[in-house]
């Protein structure tokens, strides 16, 4: 493992990175972590990688708050849920839950944006 990797993000997802986007760092996934550590219930999604964007993972709580950060790989995330003993779920399969569209909706109705600010 590299220095200064110390979820394995290069590791797992080597030197490629997507042609539009920033790498994900350790800055993102310690987001991840204090967001899953704040709240109740949270479960991650993984999203996958696109042209203009890394692979990414959406923390979302039980009530449906939710924060999404670059991760690099989907293994760096499956790592980090292990560790906090919390799911993890590809998106592709299982979709977004309901809860985090009954948030975005509360918040859109009092003038809000959905995801969470750390």
């Amino acid at each position: 493992m590299r220095w200064g990797d110390r979820f394995g993000i290069h590791r797992w997802r080597g030197h490629k990175v997507t042609t539009l986007d920033r790498q994900a760092n350790n800055a993102d996934i310690e987001s991840l972590m204090a967001f899953a550590r704040s709240r109740a219930g949270v479960e991650f999604y993984v999203e996958p990688e696109t042209f203009a964007t890394d692979t990414t993972a959406v923390a979302i709580a039980a009530d449906g708050e939710w924060t999404r950060r670059r991760v690099g790989s989907p293994q760096v995330i499956q790592k980090v849920a292990r560790d906090l003993r919390l799911p993890v779920y590809d998106v592709q399969i299982t979709g977004y839950p309901q809860r985090m569209r009954d948030f975005n909706e509360r918040r859109k109705r009092q003038g809000g944006s959905g995801a969470a600010s750390i």
